[in-house]
């Protein structure tokens, strides 16, 4: 094979291809053009459709992530609403209870130390929340009772007082019960809360998060088949792995609501747990009614016997009958 031929042809061939194509100045140009400053500004004509693409899916990702986690602090439901009623609240977290009323009055702030409200029904249900204050010689396991609060089935406060503790107060819990010692100037004695709140709830059914320490607070009483205790509900316990659940945690994880952020409010805790109580309230009722079955009527057991006796005599003739019939 003849190499000048064969190089001679290899540039002719370079030389039509370069004719053909673009210079690799021109290249540049295109790829990167350059302002009028001498910087290359980078190209997006080529991508058009691709950012706005992009922007819709981390858009869904936002949406997904806000649906799939539910939490909403108290901010973020403050610019939902003004007034955040518990009847909203139950409908957007999609409560079970099949009698949440579409108008109901917002549950409004708290009026604290009011004492028995002049306006609110009791209803029905009630929900009850304490706050302790610590006493005695070890006030980390030894408490007093230094506030009550009772809400009724729509969030309306029925009862709010600050109690004046018998023992000495060792250790107020500011931070934990919100009860100071400036509270007690208007506080009210044990007994004279007692009888208010042994009043509103006589007949009616109590909801309540750990109630058992809020009755024993209290020196009270209820009867087992009128109570509904959150803690205890099947459902909620296992989200804290079969123990007891914090209502902190049931209210973030289950309702969307951030509570007891510094100092607790007994009032804005039986909000709370009434809430807690309206989301699954049949699942409530089915589980208390494997241990407290409907109550029948009572028989009236004169009639009951004269229509049995009755029945007796009825069938006594007939079978004297037919022994006749048979001679």
């Amino acid at each position: 094979m003849d190499l000048n031929n064969l190089s001679s042809n290899w540039r002719k061939l370079q030389a039509t291809l370069k004719k053909d194509s673009p210079s690799t100045t021109q290249e540049r140009q295109t790829s990167a053009p350059v302002g009028k400053d001498g910087v290359k500004r980078k190209r997006t004509s080529l991508l058009p459709s691709l950012v706005p693409e992009s922007k819709g899916i981390k858009a869904k990702q936002t949406f997904k992530r806000r649906k799939m986690g539910s939490i909403i602090s108290t901010a973020a439901a403050a610019e939902e609403t003004d007034t955040l009623s518990i009847a909203a609240i139950s409908q957007r977290n999609g409560s079970t209870t099949s009698t949440v009323q579409k108008k109901s009055q917002p549950a409004g702030e708290a009026r604290v130390n009011e004492g028995l409200s002049p306006t609110a029904t009791v209803g029905k249900y009630v929900a009850i929340d304490c706050e302790m204050v610590g006493v005695g010689p070890n006030p980390d396991r030894d408490s007093a009772l230094g506030r009550v609060s009772i809400v009724n089935y729509n969030g309306e406060q029925v009862y709010d007082s600050f109690v004046r503790p018998k023992e000495t107060v060792t250790d107020w819990r500011t931070h934990v019960s919100g009860v100071s010692p400036k509270h007690m100037a208007e506080a009210r004695e044990l007994e004279e809360v007692q009888k208010d709140v042994a009043k509103i709830l006589d007949g009616c059914i109590l909801i309540g998060h750990a109630i058992r320490n809020d009755l024993k607070a209290l020196l009270l009483s209820h009867p087992n088949r009128d109570i509904r205790d959150t803690s205890k509900h099947p459902p909620y316990r296992k989200l804290a792995g079969g123990g007891s659940p914090r209502l902190k945690i049931l209210a973030l994880e289950l309702l969307g609501l951030d509570i007891q952020g510094a100092a607790h409010s007994s009032v804005e805790d039986a909000r709370a747990t009434m809430l807690l109580f309206r989301r699954d309230k049949e699942a409530f009722e089915r589980e208390h009614a494997k241990k407290w079955p409907p109550i029948r009527a009572p028989i009236d057991k004169e009639n009951y016997g004269e229509e049995s006796s009755g029945r007796k005599q009825i069938k006594g003739k007939k079978k004297k009958k037919k022994k006749k019939g048979k001679k």
